[in-house]
């Protein structure tokens, strides 16, 4: 909203009603109008009016959510139409989190590709093979070659780009705000490299 524009009594509800709604799909457990009302800043009879308003925007149409009051509080569940598909969607098994070890080779990967093996060895001071192999396994790299010294180089995959939420490699943040000295690419490696390799002689 522009500075200086004050908002109409009606902006103000309709504002509150979109913010519950998104309180309640971000929130794991039901929340009590005490809660909302001190997350959104409102008093209780605001969060009511606004929950009320809600739950009849859900009812009107053809939604796949609805509004519930359970445990003592209010949450967003799925409509009952859902439950036969919902059933069949989670009996996939889950995607297992990365380890830190998986994390820190992808990490490098995707800052530093193509890259080959050693060189992730190298820099993460301890082998890379496992870690290597379990992100291949899961299709978040790809082999892209060779270097010339023989060794297979990896690179991201765009399974990697739609899991992190990103559309291209340039959304990945920026290293400089980690490392306020402006670098380009060939020397961050080498600096990378030369750390690696003294962690792994004083190991």
């Amino acid at each position: 909203m522009l500075e200086g524009t004050a908002a109409r009594p009606g902006e103000d509800a309709a504002e509150l009603v979109r913010i519950i709604e998104a309180l309640l799909f971000l929130a794991p457990d039901p929340l009590t109008h005490a809660e909302l009302a001190d997350a959104t800043e409102t008093d209780v009879d605001q969060v009511v009016a606004a929950l009320a308003e809600l739950g009849a925007a859900l009812s009107a149409g053809p939604r796949g959510l609805q509004l519930r009051e359970v445990a003592g509080g209010v949450t967003l569940a799925t409509d009952p139409a859902a439950e036969e598909a919902a059933r069949r969607l989670l009996r996939k098994p889950r995607v297992a989190a990365l380890s830190p070890a998986q994390a820190e080779t992808l990490a490098i990967v995707a800052y530093l590709q193509p890259i080959s093996r050693p060189e992730i060895t190298r820099i993460r001071g301890v082998t890379a093979d496992s870690a290597a192999g379990s992100l291949l396994e899961r299709g978040l790299i790809e082999e892209a070659g060779r270097s010339q010294f023989g060794a297979v180089i990896y690179r991201s995959t765009p399974l990697f780009l739609k899991l992190f939420g990103l559309r291209s490699l340039d959304d990945l943040p920026d290293v400089a705000q980690w490392d306020p000295t402006p670098e380009e690419q060939a020397e961050l490696r080498d600096r990378l490299l030369r750390a690696g390799e003294a962690r792994s002689d004083g190991g």
